[in-house]
């Protein structure tokens, strides 16, 4: 079960700190700036409404990807990921990010 009704209430309701947070829960602090994050993409505010339960703040925080047929999703130049590749200290993971 995800903690994100008690991350949104410590950090909105009592001002507590990520790593504070992350503490009293027993979560990263990755996982509650992420949480974070998303209710302020989603437009969460607190206090929550009385009607959204749990179910229902973590679909508006975690929806379904897109459906897109295979045949749309976009194909990596592999020729320039190679020639990437050959520079010196060039990783895939450089290029990912990049």
């Amino acid at each position: 079960m995800r903690k994100i009704r008690d991350v949104l209430r410590l950090r909105f309701g009592h001002q507590l700190p990520q790593r504070t947070i992350g503490q009293s829960l027993r979560l990263s602090q990755g996982a509650v700036s992420e949480y974070l994050k998303r209710a302020q993409r989603a437009g969460l505010a607190w206090p929550l409404s009385d009607d959204l339960d749990d179910a229902g703040i973590e679909a508006l925080l975690f929806p379904p990807p897109p459906d897109m047929p295979t045949d749309q999703h976009p194909v990596p130049d592999w020729s320039a990921i190679h020639r990437e590749m050959r520079r010196p200290n060039v990783t895939l993971a450089l290029l990912w990010e990049g």
